[in-house]
């Protein structure tokens, strides 16, 4: 309560175009805030950012102070505006409205076609409507550049990381997937959301491609059974960070689908 009431002061106001002062503490919101914020208007992103393995705009993120997700030293930041996910720790949201700090909570994309409107949603923040206006109808055109494609035998793909996980159908995964015009195995198998693919499973229906994680430098012993012998002789994608959150940069995923089932066919 002392540091809230010491930096009461310092808190910004909003311009008339949107927020001066943007902290955002999820890894999906700080690439749509690095892609459509006006200089100076984003001042820090989270940590994961940093990740490449995660964070589709790594190397953007660099050039940002990295938070950690904590109350305080957000409020330190003096922001007037901070971007989170519906999962983000609701301590941290709950302490910042607390303190007078508005914050905004972006849904989990699970569809491609709902990236549009998140684009909108993030530029009507940010006070930058038309930037995100031109973002989302680019989507939407290259979208509609592979919309309705169905190979009449489509080729059936898996996914298969650490531990097994899987992703079934109602999944940004599962709709990337769907869209190049591949089934999903999980799906088939009656899965929605995450969960676990055992190798027998996997083995049993032979997927004509699996769709793998990018292992972490230091061995893990839940990713051995990623590269089982058993699977020998089966095509694989390792998935990247861009299969992670639906901003724009989701296109990219679905591209390289799309050249994998056409290399199958």
């Amino acid at each position: 309560m002392a540091l809230a009431g010491g930096l009461a002061g310092a808190t910004s106001v909003w311009a008339a175009d949107g927020p001066a002062r943007v902290v955002s503490m999820n890894l999906c919101t700080d690439q749509l805030a690095m892609m459509l914020a006006g200089p100076g208007q984003l001042v820090s992103v989270s940590r994961i950012a940093l990740d490449p393995l995660s964070s589709a705009m790594a190397v953007e993120a660099a050039a940002y102070r990295i938070n950690t997700g904590g109350a305080e030293e957000i409020y330190a930041m003096a922001p007037d505006l901070v971007l989170g996910g519906v999962y983000t720790d609701p301590f941290a949201v709950q302490m910042l409205r607390d303190l007078g700090i508005p914050v905004e909570q972006f849904p989990i994309v699970s569809s491609m076609s709902d990236i549009p409107d998140v684009v909108r949603e993030m530029g009507r923040l940010l006070g930058r409507d038309a930037a995100a206006e031109v973002m989302a109808r680019e989507v939407t055109a290259g979208l509609a550049e592979v919309e309705g494609i169905e190979a009449s035998d489509a080729p059936e793909a898996a996914f298969f990381f650490a531990n097994g996980y899987s992703m079934g159908a109602g999944t940004l995964s599962h709709d990337i997937i769907s869209r190049a015009g591949f089934t999903n195995l999980a799906e088939r198998l009656g899965r929605r959301g995450g969960g676990r693919l055992s190798l027998e499973e996997l083995l049993l229906n032979r997927p004509d491609v699996l769709v793998t994680g990018q292992p972490y430098p230091a061995a893990s012993r839940s990713e051995d059974i990623m590269t089982h012998s058993a699977l020998e002789g089966i095509p694989r994608v390792a998935s990247g960070p861009e299969w992670v959150c639906g901003t724009p940069l989701t296109l990219r995923a679905l591209e390289r689908m799309v050249a994998v089932r056409e290399a199958l066919e």
